[in-house]
């Protein structure tokens, strides 16, 4: 609903009864009950899948069976069934309270959702504490609203965010990357990044992103991905979250590999694996990447050292390497803050575009091209 007062596409539909899942799944042939947390009933036709979810009320019963609250506040299991006028409470935003009824085309609001969408306000319902440590991903939500939607919290909202940012170490690592995901796929990552920053809840999803010694340059990287994540959505271009977290944690892997080269000694190559395999580990512990992501961001990184040799043999084959273009755009967002040397992006930018006559050419001036002290003594170098 809130979509479509916006005039927006609606990406789905909610669908909330007073049946309870069980009538449902009678109902429906087609129907699969899902969920511990929230029951919830999945009806599919085709390849669609239409959620449809209970009414629910706030319940003072201790029953273990339907309500189960951990003893930092959050809802481990919330089953107790109700009235839409019970429901209503039990929404996390004022925006997302609004019910169409389809037997009358009435709009039914509760508690000011209307006003706030008219008025692009972000308003949690409730005493904002209690309800984001009932669910600490609403922290998240608050955020990802304000930035996707260009609204502005409500002060109340916003007020306990940093405070409470802790809170989503107790949400399941898998259940944080789906909505690491939606933080910056939907067309507005660069104000999503500045607003988690400004809220403290950026290194509540990567840990080793610490504010207060994060440096200009990785602050600069962060945002040109953004940028240009922003800009393929709005040209309908795919986006890969593989890419978006390979550049997240670049800054992290690069500290890494330096202290093992600087302290250690260690060789720049192993230097380098060692600390890819450390940030992604410790990653795994606070958002679970899925492997078919963390292996391209490997790949990613991996082909960094590779893009910088230009070795002459080379060359075609990389071209040809599945992940190219992501490494080759990894690469110029590199570039662009002088973490490696210009010329080196556009002499790839120009061999993409060039002839096969242009590109020998190409090859030739890196062949002849001064080459560096492949083993400096005493400087670690930089992948």
């Amino acid at each position: 609903m809130r979509d479509i007062l916006l005039e927006q596409k609606p990406k789905d539909f909610d669908i909330a009864t007073n049946a309870r899942p069980e009538t449902i799944k009678k109902l429906f042939r087609n129907c699969l009950l899902i969920g511990k947390r929230f029951r919830l009933a999945h009806i599919r036709f085709g390849r669609e899948v239409i959620e449809v979810s209970t009414f629910r009320a706030q319940s003072k019963k201790k029953s273990f069976k339907h309500r189960k609250i951990a003893t930092h506040g959050m809802l481990l299991r919330d089953n107790v069934y109700g009235t839409i006028e019970e429901d209503i409470w039990r929404r996390d935003f004022t925006m997302n309270a609004l019910y169409y009824n389809i037997a009358d085309f009435s709009l039914i609001d509760f508690c000011g959702g209307l006003s706030d969408i008219q008025n692009k306000i972000v308003r949690i319902i409730g005493e904002p504490r209690l309800r984001y440590q009932e669910d600490p991903v609403r922290l998240l939500r608050a955020i990802r609203f304000a930035g996707k939607l260009n609204f502005q919290l409500d002060p109340a909202t916003a007020e306990p965010i940093q405070e409470l940012a802790p809170l989503l170490r107790h949400i399941p690592p898998a259940r944080l990357f789906e909505e690491a995901l939606k933080l910056f796929h939907h067309g507005q990552a660069l104000k999503t990044y500045q607003l988690l920053q400004r809220y403290q809840l950026l290194n509540e999803l990567f840990p080793e992103i610490k504010q207060d010694s994060f440096d200009e340059a990785a602050d600069k990287l962060l945002k040109l991905a953004c940028e240009n994540t922003d800009k393929r959505i709005q040209q309908g271009k795919t986006v890969s979250p593989a890419f978006l977290f390979a550049v997240f944690l670049w800054p992290h892997v690069q500290s890494k590999a330096q202290q093992l080269i600087t302290t250690q000694h260690t060789p720049t190559f192993i230097a380098y694996q060692h600390a890819v395999s450390y940030v992604l580990g410790q990653q795994q512990k606070r958002v679970t990447i899925p492997r078919r992501y963390s292996r391209t961001i490997r790949e990613i990184w991996d082909l960094q050292h590779r893009l910088l040799q230009r070795r002459p043999f080379m060359v075609h084959r990389l071209m040809d390497h599945p992940r190219f273009r992501a490494a080759y755009d990894f690469l110029l967002l590199r570039a662009e803050i002088k973490e490696v040397d210009p010329e080196i992006g556009y002499w790839w930018t120009n061999f993409l575009a060039a002839d096969d006559e242009t590109r020998k050419k190409l090859i030739q001036t890196v062949i002849h091209a001064p080459r560096e002290n492949k083993r400096p003594k005493k400087r670690g170098r930089t992948l």
